[in-house]
């Protein structure tokens, strides 16, 4: 197959592609997804292929208005406050199924389902364009970084899928944070750009945070992306540091070993700018910056280990800790 390269303007074509079943990577604020018709079967199921993507993965459905949703799921008072509050934007919203509406492709097998809407425009318009809510996981090969750039997707989909839309990096550089309002207490599945604290001062009420503590077993069908499997990991070692310990790990590194750290941090260790990867200054800079690291020296030949650093836990540390904890496989520098 040979894979198209698009731009914005081409957002009518690109909704086209999709109504004919095929499979096209698209721009978001968060990370690029992988669009496909969620009402279609053979078109999702090309999705699974194009990622190879564990079948009992459930889909995130991508809407261009909350109208969409109506004929899908069950939408709560709490849920309609979320999405006035957050959407469009990073936040993801599970809600229960209305019978016979999702295909069990896109769901899992579960009574449940995953909506966002997204605030890039030209996500908004190709949905627009397609006429129907689309699946829109990650566009990337499953188990790897998310792509933060069009060329990440190439690198990964190239010939698998029927085109790609380019819109420049992505400004978040994660997932969306992913809530689920099926239950009583509001749980916070995943860790985004949308923090605990903002969820509470909407709903008015405790928000439970699952993401240190939800793990699912084999049998068990995960209610969101990134509960079950190893998701984000370079094929090369990385181990998370603390920047307080930066000079003892500037004396444990190899001379193939690279760092990828705020720039206060690489002042510190004085490293090549060739064995280094700035995060910038803020945490804004170092969340959008984590996965394009993470995949420059996956690509690079000669480099040994990925050292990254951490960044406090708190607000949107928590996300970027989480991604950067699943693509170091929980590793850590120790002295």
């Amino acid at each position: 197959m040979e894979t198209a390269l698009l731009t914005t303007q081409d957002a009518q074509y690109a909704g086209e592609l999709l109504k004919a079943g095929e499979v096209v990577a698209f721009p978001t604020e968060t990370v690029y997804g992988l669009g496909a018709d969620a009402t279609n079967d053979l078109a999702v199921k090309k999705v699974f292929v194009a990622k190879n993507r564990p079948a009992d993965n459930p889909l995130i459905m991508t809407v261009a208005d909350v109208e969409q949703l109506a004929s899908f799921v069950t939408i709560s008072e709490s849920a309609r406050q979320l999405m006035a509050a957050f959407w469009p934007g990073s936040l993801t919203i599970i809600m229960p199924i209305k019978p016979g509406q999702v295909s069990m492709l896109v769901t899992g097998g579960l009574q449940t389902v995953a909506f966002r809407l997204p605030a890039n425009e030209t996500a908004r318009a190709i949905i627009r364009a397609a006429g129907v809510p689309i699946v829109g996981p990650s566009a990337n090969t499953s188990g790897k970084p998310s792509p933060t750039t069009a060329q990440h997707v190439w690198h990964d989909m190239q010939g698998r899928i029927a085109a790609i839309v380019d819109d420049g990096p992505t400004e978040v550089g994660v997932e969306s944070t992913v809530i689920d309002m099926s239950t009583d207490t509001p749980t916070i599945l995943r860790p985004g750009a949308v923090t605990q604290q903002q969820l509470e001062a909407v709903l008015q009420q405790p928000v439970f945070d699952a993401t240190s503590t939800e793990s699912v077993a084999n049998h068990v069908t995960p209610k969101a992306p990134g509960m079950k499997y190893r998701h984000y990991a370079p094929d090369k070692n990385v181990l998370m540091f603390d920047p307080l310990d930066a000079l003892a790990l500037k004396s444990a590194l190899a001379a193939e070993d690279v760092v990828m750290a705020q720039d206060e941090t690489l002042a510190t260790l004085n490293l090549p700018l060739t064995r280094t990867w700035s995060l910038g200054a803020t945490l804004d800079s170092a969340t959008e910056q984590l996965f394009a690291g993470l995949r420059y020296y996956d690509e690079s030949p000669d480099v040994g280990t990925i050292y990254v650093e951490k960044m406090p836990p708190i607000g949107l540390g928590k996300a970027y800790n989480n991604r950067l904890a699943k693509a170091a496989g929980n590793q850590e520098f120790t002295l």
